[in-house]
């Protein structure tokens, strides 16, 4: 059929009301969002934001309400969507935007893809990977994998991916969203090394919407943690600790749910796998810890400096 591009329809959305189909791969996907209040009747009150791109650029896409149960496990990282009777609206102004693996493609930030259960009801397709066709141009997903011993040299809020093999992981605790408020939210400390340092990746992993992911973190898994952002203490204090937080975008994969991934043919992916086999598993093990309280950052050693 007939297809538009991302950049045709930033220049001709405000003359049209019907647009042609869309053929674009997911890069990015954020977690799922539950807007519901107790005052307003809504079914389905939930959203997800995807970042999606075709050979002209990226723009972001917004899965509504029941689409999202239906939808949301399908559209992974890499997926290819044939998307039809959709709407255009401008951009919120507010949302979290993740840092593309490819620094050169051009952002389509104006407007925004919306996916409607109704009015009207948007038709999508999956097509499957082996039936890409490689004239379509479609990007391949690229991703900012950082080694341990480049950590400690990336600025505040920096964005990157990493891969690490489980030697700590805490136990599961809750903050509150905000002061006084009932909402919480989920979080457990981990720790993973690469063999680049004799330091660890300190990883702050909050619940994503991957709870079967986040639930069976354990020591000796191979992780990968994608949309990181690199936290620096920003205080002149000489043992600083450089952590790593999840964003709005993060990704995580223990072993098991690697297979298929794009991430798998990224070069210090390979390297990180080429350390692991050269590793004794009954050596790794002794250095395990699972569970128990994690006080971080750690306080100042004496009540002055504090």
């Amino acid at each position: 059929s007939k297809l538009t591009n991302l950049g045709h329809l930033e220049m001709t959305w405000r003359s049209r009301v019907r647009f042609h189909p869309l053929l674009v791969r997911i890069l990015h996907k954020s977690r799922l969002r539950y807007y519901g209040k107790p005052e307003k009747k809504m079914d389905m009150p939930y959203q997800a934001y995807f970042e999606v791109a075709d050979g002209s650029g990226m723009m972001s896409m917004v899965l509504w309400n029941s689409l999202c149960p239906e939808w949301y496990h399908s559209m992974k990282v890499g997926t290819v969507l044939l998307l039809d009777k959709y709407t255009i609206k401008t951009s919120y102004p507010f949302k979290t935007h993740p840092i593309p693996g490819d620094s050169q493609m051009k952002r389509f930030a104006t407007i925004e893809i919306s996916l409607n259960v109704r009015d009207p009801p948007t038709e999508i397709n999956i097509i499957p990977e082996e039936m890409v066709k490689p004239e379509w141009g479609l990007p391949e997903v690229k991703y900012r994998f950082i080694t341990r011993s480049e950590l400690d040299d990336l600025p505040n809020n920096h964005s990157c991916d990493v891969i690490g093999l489980v030697t700590f992981v805490g136990r599961a605790e809750r903050a509150r969203k905000r002061e006084h408020s009932e909402d919480f939210w989920l979080y457990r400390w981990a720790h993973a090394v690469d063999g680049t340092s004799d330091q660890p990746f300190i990883l702050e992993l909050f619940a994503t919407s991957q709870p079967d992911v986040f639930e069976h973190i354990h020591p000796m898994t191979y992780l990968v943690c994608t949309q990181m952002r690199v936290i620096q203490d920003l205080t002149e204090n000489p043992s600083r600790t450089v952590y790593l937080t999840t964003s709005n975008e993060s990704q995580i994969f223990i072993t098991g749910w690697h297979k298929g991934q794009p991430y798998t043919k990224d070069a210090k992916v390979k390297n990180f796998i080429q350390w692991t086999k050269s590793q004794s598993e009954a050596v790794q093990i002794k250095k395990t810890v699972i569970g128990g309280y994690y006080p971080f950052p750690r306080p100042p050693d004496s009540f002055l400096k504090y």
